[in-house]
């Protein structure tokens, strides 16, 4: 089982690398995700072991950090919480306060070394209480953290000021206190936080604008009254009044009216669509026009809204394969810097000869300086938005390593049907062997028949000229779905079968480049229906655009070559494999993987899902299969293949902004430190703490903000 939660306390991406080891280890937890971005952990455990008092207390002994449980009321994916803001606000203000008053009046010979003590203690106490205490629970378990270099720095600054302050005779003369110190980085390093929160807040403003569609209140038929009720009242099987203007309250089915729904907030398609009886509405969608009455289908978790919540929060806090470099440089990261600290203070205070102050500037100025933060927020952060502008636009990206090999893809793979083609075929023509024995009416009436078990597009087909035609339709007995090849049954103790020539061995009977189903009774082939599926408006542009790309575009179809090859040269698509089974897709996928190297798979039907699977990359439609759907690696919500385009560009660019990140973070960390630690000294370039406070927040706060400029590209 999987259980999600909040946890408080967070400050780098070193902090949820700790939990997550913490968290791996109680009993019970299986595998354990934390996510720095978006204050969250998800953990798959086991119920029969898991005691989640030993969760609380293994997250909370490493460090000031909280787990906030789900109640029943609240939501499971509402977004991290900002109350801590609050408080966070409050403290920076306060130690910005009152180190202006220690700067200023230290300046202005207003207060002495003794009030600043003070001063500084406050600051330390209440504004940097969580640095040491994250630090100090840490130090039980032998883990570190941003924290661990901020409560050595400014502990180091301060306690070296408070031995100068009242204890002078250790000293052979008057030596410099750094009590301004302390409190600037802690300021500085605050004001980062709290810059740095309200950032990580606009990047996780598609999940909040997602949440922000659900309804309140929905209209419940009972005994023919509406009732106005709250939503977590409405049950499945429920019968809703959705009326103009409103937003359709859980995902349902019309069962009476007729209007246009707006459903551009979950699908990013910005154009109306008509809904009647019998069609699938969306929760949250806004009806615009007529009177709906709707019967709920879906509700609570079970909505669309909410599963497409549940899979950014998930791709969200997903580790993207580019990633681990940074996780194993943070792994050894805040360790390496404070030897480096230590050794630098030596070699300046024994070896080379500095005043003990100076040589403890350095070593307090390495620590302050060093920033774990910027490597580990360079790609989650990205992740989020990116997978946040996907969902936006009406593409699900389930996980962080799809996301990025998309923009690498060497070949895609289409199903044809109700992929690159619209998937409602038509029965054009009806062929009898002998008109007297069978003719055409009967050959359709035991088609249709013989189809009322299946739901393949060319059963609906049938079955729609059968309704055209007027014709009663038989009871069918023994009924069998033949993977790929078509059906059977016995009707008036006749064995019918009805499906392509791997099933009946017939010679053509239709035109070229048609859909063929052969109609046979007791092994005789008494006549075929020739059936056409034209290829979507946008396909061949959206295949144009994708070889443009450099992208090998293939075609795989169940159909025969000749209609297979018919529709691929309509749409100008290069390799066409016909006359594939279910099963054997895979197989295809498999050695277009070996040819090509990263394959992707975009299809729609349930004989489309261990294709799908299979490949690098499984794209899917919203409007296909809820098998498909589960199978694939991203889920285009309209079903509009030009999303796979749009996919790849946004797949393409949020690489390349986790790639200025990273070279950002690693390029800061490489240049500040060596001058941190007095490399350049003899040539008179050198930092002092407060700076290097302030170049730290900067340097995490920089990264989120180049991360939000993927909000502003067109895909």
């Amino acid at each position: 089982m999987k259980q999600t939660f909040q946890i408080t306390g967070m400050h780098c991406a070193g902090c949820s690398e700790n939990i997550t080891k913490a968290l791996s280890k109680v009993a019970g937890v299986n595998k354990a995700t934390v996510t720095y971005t978006t204050e969250k952990a998800t953990i798959d455990y086991d119920e029969k072991n898991i005691d989640w008092q030993m969760v609380k207390k293994a997250v909370s002994s490493i460090g000031s950090y909280q787990i906030i449980f789900p109640t029943k009321n609240s939501n499971p994916h509402s977004t991290m919480d900002h109350s801590p803001l609050k408080t966070l606000k409050q403290k920076t203000f306060i130690s910005g306060f009152l180190t202006l008053v220690i700067i200023l009046g230290s300046m202005l010979e207003l207060i002495n070394n003794q009030t600043a003590f003070v001063l500084t203690a406050v600051i330390l106490a209440y504004s940097g209480k969580e640095f040491f205490i994250s630090t100090l629970k840490g130090l039980k378990t032998f883990t570190a953290n941003m924290d661990t270099l901020i409560a050595i720095g400014t502990g180091a600054a301060f306690l070296y000021s408070t031995v100068v302050t009242y204890f002078p005779k250790f000293f052979s003369g008057p030596q410099p206190v750094y009590f301004e110190t302390a409190g600037a980085i802690i300021t500085l390093i605050l004001l980062g936080r709290y810059l740095e929160s309200l950032a990580k807040g606009k990047a996780s403003e598609a999940i909040k604008k997602l949440l922000n569609l659900q309804v309140k209140k929905a209209i419940v038929l009972r005994n023919g009254q509406e009732i106005k009720v709250d939503l977590s009242e409405v049950k499945k099987g429920d019968t809703l009044v959705v009326k103009p203007g409103a937003k359709v309250p859980v995902d349902a089915m019309v069962i009476k009216g007729q209007s246009y729904i707006d459903e551009a907030l979950v699908t990013g398609e910005s154009k109306p669509v008509k809904k009647q009886a019998g069609d699938k509405v969306i929760g949250s969608t806004i009806n615009k026009q007529g009177l709906l009455i709707i019967k709920a289908t879906g509700v609570g978790d079970q909505t669309m809204l909410a599963q497409i919540v549940k899979l950014v929060e998930e791709a969200q806090g997903s580790k993207a394969p580019i990633q681990k470099l940074a996780d194993k440089v943070s792994g050894i990261f805040v360790p390496s810097v404070i030897l480096i600290s230590f050794l630098a203070f030596l070699v300046w205070y024994f070896v080379l000869g500095l005043a003990f102050s100076s040589s403890l500037v350095i070593a307090i100025t390495i620590l302050i300086v060093s920033c774990p933060c910027a490597l580990g927020l360079a790609t989650p952060i990205s992740i989020m938005v990116g997978t946040g502008i996907g969902a936006k636009n009406g593409i699900l990206i389930k996980n962080a390593e799809k996301l990025q090999i998309t923009g690498s893809l060497k070949a895609i793979v289409f199903d044809k049907t109700g992929t690159l083609t619209q998937g409602d075929f038509k029965v054009t023509e009806i062929i009898s062997t002998n008109k007297t024995l069978w003719p055409t009416n009967k050959i359709l009436q035991l088609a249709a028949s013989l189809e009322q078990g299946s739901q393949h597009p060319i059963a609906e087909a049938i079955l729609k000229k059968a309704k055209i035609k007027n014709q009663k339709l038989l009871s069918v007995s023994n009924f069998k779905d033949i993977e790929g090849k078509g059906v059977s049954g016995e009707i008036n103790h006749q064995k019918i079968l009805l499906g392509n020539q791997k099933l009946i061995k017939a010679k053509s009977l239709l035109i070229k480049g048609q859909t063929e189903a052969y109609l046979s009774v007791d092994g005789q082939t008494i006549g075929a229906l020739a059936l056409e599926d034209s290829p979507k408006e946008s396909a061949s542009q959206v295949i144009k655009d994708l070889k443009d790309q450099g992208l090998k575009v293939i075609m795989i179809s169940g159909d025969n070559q000749a209609t297979a090859q018919n529709i691929a040269d309509r749409l100008g698509i290069d390799q066409v494999l016909a006359n594939v089974l279910p099963q054997d897709k895979v197989l295809e996928v498999k050695k277009l993987k070996d040819q090509y190297g990263l394959v992707a798979m975009v299809g729609d039907g349930v004989n489309d899902a261990p294709a799908l699977a299979q490949a690098s990359v499984g794209i899917t439609m919203a409007t296909g299969t809820d098998v498909a759907i589960e199978a694939g690696d991203i889920t285009l919500l309209n079903g509009q293949i030009e999303l796979i385009a749009k996919t790849i560009n946004l797949s393409k660019e949020t690489m390349r902004n986790i790639k200025q990140n990273l070279f950002w973070a690693f390029g800061y960390n490489a240049l500040l430190i060596p001058i941190a630690a007095g490399f350049l000294k003899p040539i008179g370039l050198a930092i002092n703490p407060i700076f290097a406070s302030g170049a730290m927040a900067f340097s995490s706060l920089s990264v989120i903000l180049n991360a939000l400029r993927l909000r502003r590209i067109k895909i």
